[in-house]
């Protein structure tokens, strides 16, 4: 469901409303009670919730997981080191 930004002309009031697209909309104000509430034009978020999503399904070229972005790397191990080799 889009989160929906409101503004109240009357005294200036911003909300933000978690409502389905079919909802009508919100039009009285919580804090002064007028019916001046107007939605505002905002950019359209939304959440990856559950479980499925990988850092690297989004990812293009070599950019860097930006959780990690503030972390030194660790050199990888190489495989068939000479430790998995026993004579």
């Amino acid at each position: 469901m889009p989160i929906y930004e409101y503004e109240c002309q009357s005294c200036g009031h911003e909300l933000e409303k978690i409502q389905r697209m079919s909802d009508a909309h919100l039009t009285d104000c919580p804090d002064c009670g007028k019916s001046s509430l107007r939605r505002k034009v905002s950019a359209a978020g939304f959440r990856l919730k559950g479980g499925g999503w990988y850092e690297t399904d989004f990812k293009k070229g070599g950019k860097k997981n930006v959780h990690d972005s503030g972390s030194k790397s660790k050199p990888s191990s190489t495989t068939g080191s000479s430790a998995s080799n026993s004579d």
